[in-house]
């Protein structure tokens, strides 16, 4: 009989070195792993009275594996070699491979069924491990897109996410208007170049118009292939696999999904299909809430300026109005009664430093009370509230302990200011996930830092009236005696210190 190659030296039992093996390389293919299958096949080999055996694993979330020994080193060919043994799993829906052996009797059919057995127990666990991770995935991509509120940034967020998801090259969403046509097509994967270089967006044609027409997933192998092809413009980039799914919240189809080009080869898989199925239900109400809040916030917007209308008319226009009566007969007072004329203009002075106050804080946003009440502190946290809820940045808000209500108007609204362009910045260019807000109130001094983890800027390179926003937050501090620093280079984040002299008035005693 020809040898099986090397022969096993003293250790476990065959099986057990199989799977000893076998586990290894599914933590992580190397060739000294290979070489360890490669062994414990022989093992198995030579306990099932074979002369050779070659062993073909492909099934996901397996990693593949082809391995032979003795005299099926090679893969046999399809035909005139031995018949392989079929390895499944899931009471044979799932197959896990297929094995060779080249002998015959009741010993190598048990060798087979003893490493389908063993593949069995790999493949169950490597699913359960997969499938918690992506659950714990789809947990946090649905939680990413619930805490988002605009309907552009949900739409990125959504089609980010659910690529990553899969592991899919490209992918897109696209939301169509009453007659069915594509009117917001929001891509992933794609460069701004690939994007101009393409044209413009699809207008559902094809297998998107198909999708759009039938309303339920799509997933084919090759889109090349497939007789609703409708084909690229010049410039696109080739794409293959499909997976397509419609977004569907109350019976209404909020948009749908593509995804093309599963990444590592291969066609979307039906654990795919399920696991963006599961997630599109879950991005279809964001999408629809994100509407709503949109329309919510029309609505609050023009109620905001009824109210600031009303109230100016109510109460700032009024406090003028009374100003101006008071001073009506000044010029005879000046005369008759110059004390009380005195009065008279310093109480009008009075007043109108209440108005210009009160107009002030209505252009801030803030009402007036908030800042009279609760001061520099509140401020800065309504301000970190306002950030978490309109982007998908988190917020660590650090503040002194030290009292803050006691600082003069003009110096709390201009901090808050500094701070609302400051965080403006960051949502709008830093690419971040996180920022800081930190307030420190040191003898004599007020130091307000505004910080994030994002891409960073060549601090050298700000020129200009492109960063109109520095340089209104620059005046800002210089305008309360004090300066601004920016701390931020390419990868490191941005950091905005502004330090401003807390004054005498209001400086805590010793």
């Amino acid at each position: 009989m020809p040898s099986a190659g090397p022969r096993p030296g003293p250790g476990p039992f065959p099986i057990v070195a199989a799977l000893d093996a076998l586990e290894a390389w599914q933590r992580g293919p190397t060739r000294a792993r290979l070489a360890a299958v490669r062994r414990a096949l022989a093992g198995v080999v030579q306990a099932a009275g074979a002369s050779g055996a070659y062993l073909v694993v492909e099934a996901e979330p397996l990693r593949p594996l082809a391995v032979g020994v003795g005299t099926l080193r090679r893969r046999p060919p399809e035909a005139g070699g031995p018949s392989p043994f079929e390895l499944t799993a899931d009471r044979g829906r799932v197959r896990l491979g297929a094995l060779w052996l080249d002998a015959a009797g009741p010993e190598a059919a048990l060798a087979a069924r003893a490493l389908e057995r063993m593949l069995q127990a790999f493949w169950s666990a490597e699913e359960a491990r997969v499938t918690a991770e992506r659950l714990a995935a789809l947990d946090e991509a649905a939680r990413a897109v619930a805490g988002v509120l605009s309907v552009d940034r949900v739409l990125q967020v959504i089609v980010d996410r659910v690529r990553e998801l899969v592991g899919a090259q490209y992918a897109a969403l696209g939301t169509t208007d009453q007659e069915g046509n594509i009117d917001r097509f929001i891509t992933s994967g794609i460069s701004r170049v690939e994007r101009q270089r393409i044209g413009d967006p699809p207008r559902g044609h094809g297998l998107l118009g198909l999708l759009i027409r039938e309303g339920r997933t799509i997933r084919i192998p090759d889109v090349m292939a497939h007789p609703a092809r409708y084909g690229f413009p010049p410039g696109h980039p080739e794409m293959h696999s499909f997976l397509g799914v419609p977004l569907v919240a109350k019976g209404r189809v909020a948009g749908n999904l593509y995804l093309t080009n599963k990444v590592g080869g291969g066609e979307f898989t039906e654990r795919d299909q399920e696991l963006v199925e599961m997630f599109a239900g879950h991005a279809a109400i964001a999408i629809e809430n994100a509407r709503l809040h949109e329309q919510v916030q029309r609505l609050a917007v023009v109620e905001e300026r009824e109210r600031i209308g009303k109230d100016l008319h109510d109460g700032i226009i009024q406090a003028i109005y009374a100003v101006g009566l008071s001073l009506e007969d000044v010029p005879e007072l000046m005369e008759s009664d110059p004390a009380e004329a005195v009065s008279r203009i310093d109480r009008a002075i009075e007043s109108l430093n209440h108005a210009i106050r009160d107009i002030r804080n209505f252009i801030f946003g803030l009402r007036p009370e908030l800042l009279e009440q609760a001061g520099l502190q509140a401020g800065l946290a309504a301000l970190a509230d306002e950030f978490r809820l309109n982007t998908m940045i988190d917020v660590d808000l650090r503040l002194d302990g030290r009292e803050s209500a006691g600082l003069p108007e003009d110096t709390t609204v201009q901090l808050l200011h500094i701070t609302r362009e400051a965080l403006s910045n960051i949502a709008r260019h830093s690419h971040a996930t996180r920022a800081t807000i930190e307030l420190a109130m040191p003898d004599g001094g007020i130091r307000l830092s505004i910080s994030d983890n994002g891409r960073g800027f060549p601090v050298d390179a700000v020129r200009g009236p492109a960063h109109q926003g520095l340089l209104n937050m620059r005046a800002r501090a210089a305008g309360l005696g004090g300066r601004l620093e920016i701390e931020s280079r390419p990868g490191d984040g941005t950091r905005i210190i502004v330090t401003v002299p807390r004054p005498e008035d209001d400086a805590p005693d010793d």
